[in-house]
């Protein structure tokens, strides 16, 4: 068991490793050659210009001027000097949310920690309980619930700060949930314009012998929103010609490289092995190898494409379908189309960077199907985890290698070795399945079928957070190791339990986590300049650079990438459920979870400002999720309270207690009833108002020839294939579409604006006087 100065130790030297990290940041983010590194987004922006262009040769790589060295913390200062409402314009909604997330750990706790700091503490310290007791314990834990004996009147104490913590907690969330759901009316309302304030993704679209799916659902709409509907587009299953297009962009990418590798060296013509990765096979001119298959995949690329769009099995019963105003598509978008409730789906369409072009093509009718199997499977993964990584470990210790490889016995009993192997290896698969289990939750969500890059990314984090919370807290936090510990919590008396609750062990994770997590992520992009060159003046590296061969490498390898909500959100809730689950029964942590609050508040503050690029923008859409799980974890902490206390003598308590769950589940519901249909639908008035600005500003708006290509597969519309534009043009030649039915209309003849691609966002298209 850890003691009062193993924790001091331990924070000593996670602290002093954070400023190390901040130190480094500091002095690396004034150099000329990480300028690009450290501040992709305004480079990405275009305002900002790479300070290597000009000067001495050394200026060019260190910075000289003394005196900015001297101001190398004004980073902090800087992160926080951003208006909210400048910060939303500048990165979105999404990425200003997410900081609030920050903020309301900050809101929340730096109340609760002082008043358990100036109640709770005192009433824990002067007590003797684990002073006369023959157990374990340490400074630390004097200051917590196991140092007051059983049955005392002082829990009454921690009743009603639990109260206190509980009132507090809920107030400061609601007050937060109305903010962010303002803020996102008035960012909807002041939004440029978008194609999917105007759209809807219509799925289950019932078969016809007579009609095909596009002219069903023109027919349909034309039929049943005859004042609103404008245009639709089909959704075509394009995978097979996505996979054919990336293959030919990275054969591409390898003849370009081959290229430059032969304009510099003109004497000597570059070869491969035509085998994996030019590992094997047989050697040929790399040159003539690329451009061979190139054309091969063109060819390929050509006869899929003309499959796609020609073949009507090749068309999903889905489509994209856009009307003429914002209150035409909230009204199709939120309410039921047929008298058949699986039929004619609607919901809002995602905006075009947010689709995830691939679940389109997956069937409805096995989504249900899909997501059972990823249910299962998830649970497993979840509640048996530790039984692989308990066999993989068990191979790993000194007696497992040396059944194995007999041979190697002489250099395992080596003090070095054995040591590495007996601290290194039984984490190792730990660690390792750890790191890849981000991708195999993002991997489950997209088998499943969600069709936006933002519900990918909520629903992993979903996955994420319960992982979480029954493997590192339930698993690690509460009962320890999950073999070594649960032998010894199974057969000790119910009065020890506390002490399970109460660990000293896990202060050191907090600080560890929290200090050093949001301090490394500063250096995270930084250390990607090792790996890829900074330099702006157009020329590329030498060959000898594995990671970056062409200038299309260039371009993706300074892409500064997101904030990862899928990951981050979840890290984040980990620190709300410790703090909620330890205010009361050991409130030493408190202080620890605000220190990485309010640190991580300001790295990705700076971080968001400077490096991160967003992907997509949802509104906030998010914020539901983080308000639900701050609350699972606020029940977690009452629960537990009240079976700590029912240990200790004072079953009179129960009562009192459970009152707390049942209005703390009671507080979500009216939460979710009251704010929860701003992050899920539009209001008719809000979509009316934006509409009657909108035809006040630009009456003579073509919203067809804007919204036309918005959502046509990106595949039809590449920048490096011709052939995408022919098929487009095809596509809006057809101005009438021929049916046998003779109820439906005549579709309205195609605007004379059209393009390969959907309007950038601000882009406004006007018809001619």
């Amino acid at each position: 068991m850890a003691t009062l100065a193993d924790i001091g130790v331990s924070a000593a030297f996670n602290i002093i490793s954070a400023l190390a990290f901040l130190v480094a940041f500091a002095i690396l983010r004034l150099q000329p050659f990480n300028d690009r590194v450290y501040f992709p987004k305004w480079y990405l922006k275009g305002l900002r210009s790479s300070p290597t262009h000009d000067g001495a040769v050394l200026s060019k790589f260190v910075n000289l001027d003394y005196r900015s060295y001297l101001k190398f913390l004004n980073w902090m200062p800087d992160a926080l000097r951003m208006p909210e409402a400048e910060l939303i314009d500048h990165a979105g909604l999404d990425s200003a949310v997410y900081l609030r997330i920050y903020l309301l750990g900050l809101k929340i706790f730096v109340p609760i920690t002082l008043l358990a700091f100036a109640i709770l503490v005192p009433v824990n310290w002067t007590n003797d309980t684990l002073k006369k007791s023959d157990l374990n314990y340490s400074e630390i834990d004097k200051l917590s619930i196991s140092n007051i004996p059983p049955g005392s009147q002082r829990f009454w104490t921690h009743l009603v700060m639990a109260y206190a913590f509980t009132f507090w907690t809920c107030y400061i969330l609601y007050k937060e949930y109305g903010l962010i759901a303002s803020m996102r009316f008035h960012f909807l309302a002041s939004e440029h314009r978008r194609p999917d304030q105007f759209t809807v993704l219509v799925r289950n679209v019932p078969p016809d012998p007579d009609e095909s799916v596009s002219e069903l659902v023109e027919h349909f709409f034309l039929v049943n929103h005859p004042d609103h509907y404008l245009t639709h587009q089909v959704v075509h299953n394009a995978n097979t010609l996505a996979k054919l297009v990336k293959k030919k962009k990275k054969m591409q990418n390898w003849l370009d490289f081959y290229q430059l590798k032969y304009s510099r060296n003109p004497s000597e013509r570059p070869t491969t092995k035509t085998g994996f990765l030019g590992l094997w096979g047989a050697r040929v001119d790399a040159m003539d190898f690329y451009t061979a298959e190139i054309d091969k995949t063109i060819e390929q690329v050509t006869a899929e494409r003309d499959r796609v769009t020609n073949d009507p099995k090749a068309i999903m019963p889905a489509a994209f379908v856009s009307f003429k105003t914002r209150w035409g598509a909230a009204v199709c978008a939120q309410t039921q189309q047929s008298r058949n409730p699986t039929l004619w789906l609607t919901d809002w369409a995602s905006e075009p960077r947010d689709v995830y072009w691939p679940n389109l093509a997956i069937p409805f009718v096995s989504l249900t199907v899909r997501r059972l199997i990823i249910a299962v499977a998830f649970f497993f993964l979840t509640f048996f985890f530790m039984i692989p990584i308990a066999i993989v470990q068990s191979l790993a210790n000194l007696e497992g290698i040396e059944k194995s490889a007999p041979f190697l016995r002489p250099l395992i009993e080596m003090h070095f070795i054995k040591g590495v192997i007996q601290g290194f290896l039984p984490g190792i698969a730990l660690k390792l399945f750890l790191i890849f289990l981000p991708s195999i939750l993002m991997l489950f969500s997209k088998i499943e079928g969600f069709t936006s890059l933002s519900a990918l990314e909520r629903r992993s984090a979903s996955k994420f957070y319960i992982f979480q919370l029954v493997n590192v807290f339930l698993g690690s936090v509460i009962a320890g190791t999950a073999f070594q510990q649960l032998h010894s919590f199974i057969h000790q008396s119910a009065n020890e339990y506390p002490n399970s609750f109460s660990s000293s062990e896990d202060i050191s994770k907090v600080i560890e986590y929290g200090a050093l997590e949001a301090s490394a992520d500063l250096l995270s992009t930084g250390m990607l300049s090792n790996c890829y060159p900074v330099e702006t003046t157009g020329h590329l590296p030498p060959e000898e650079f594995f990671l970056v061969k062409t200038e299309k490498d260039r371009e993706e390898a300074m892409d500064p990438g997101s904030i990862g909500f899928n990951t981050g959100e979840p890290q984040i809730q980990l620190y709300f459920l410790l703090g909620l689950v330890y205010a009361v029964v050991t409130p030493i942590l408190l202080p620890f979870v605000l220190v990485f609050f309010g640190l991580a508040y300001v790295v990705f503050r700076h971080q968001i400002i400077n490096v991160y690029n967003p992907e997509y923008e949802s509104g906030a859409a998010f914020w539901p999720d983080v308000h639900g799980r701050v609350l699972v974890g606020l029940v977690i902490s009452q629960l537990l309270l009240l079976g700590l206390l029912s240990t200790k003598e004072k079953a009179q308590t129960t009562p009192v207690l459970l009152a707390l769950p049942v209005l703390t589940i009671w507080f979500y519901y009216y939460c979710k009833n009251r704010f929860e249909s701003a992050f899920t639908k539009y209001p008719l008035q809000e979509a009316m108002m934006k509409d009657t600005l909108e035809r006040a500003r630009e009456p003579n708006l073509n919203l067809k020839g804007y919204l036309q290509n918005a959502y046509i597969h990106p595949v039809f519309k590449g920048d490096d294939d011709d052939e995408s534009v022919e098929v487009i043009d095809e596509w809006e030649k057809e101005s009438l579409v021929p049916t046998k039915r003779q109820s439906r209309r005549n579709t309205p003849l195609p605007s004379k604006y059209s393009g390969s691609s959907s309007p950038s966002l601000p882009e406004v298209v006007h018809e001619k006087a």
